[in-house]
């Protein structure tokens, strides 16, 4: 993964998505022990403190849990927390943005349900 230096989103903010990523990837499961904010900071050649900072986060929301000395690791209810996570902020958001242009182009509702069906077809989604 390549951070965006010059972008509105922080490091910080950059990283802790990089990890849920890998998380709901699979990349790391449950009790898995992810990189430590020196490992990022080497990935991603980038301060320490940043890449800790991201780490904190992903603590705060209880994704990942602290074993004393050994390192952070993957918490049991981690990709279910990511999941409503994202559906709640980045699909909601990405959703209003669909609605607002749909609005514009006078896209009706049931041609949007219409086109969505379509996508998870083509994409075979659920």
């Amino acid at each position: 993964m390549k951070l965006n230096t010059d972008g509105a989103k922080p490091i910080y903010i950059q990283i802790a998505e990089w990890i849920e990523t890998e998380i709901l990837n699979g990349n790391f499961k449950q009790d898995d022990k992810v990189y430590s904010q020196y490992q990022l900071s080497e990935m991603f050649t980038i301060n320490p403190a940043t890449a800790a900072k991201g780490l904190t986060i992903l603590s705060d929301e209880k994704i990942l849990y602290n074993k004393r000395g050994l390192g952070k690791f993957v918490t049991k209810d981690a990709r279910k927390i990511i999941r409503y996570k994202r559906k709640n902020q980045t699909l909601k958001g990405l959703l209003r943005e669909v609605v607002l242009e749909a609005g514009r182009l006078d896209v009706s509702e049931q041609e949007l349900v219409a086109m969505l069906k379509q996508l998870r077809m083509e994409g075979n989604i659920k």
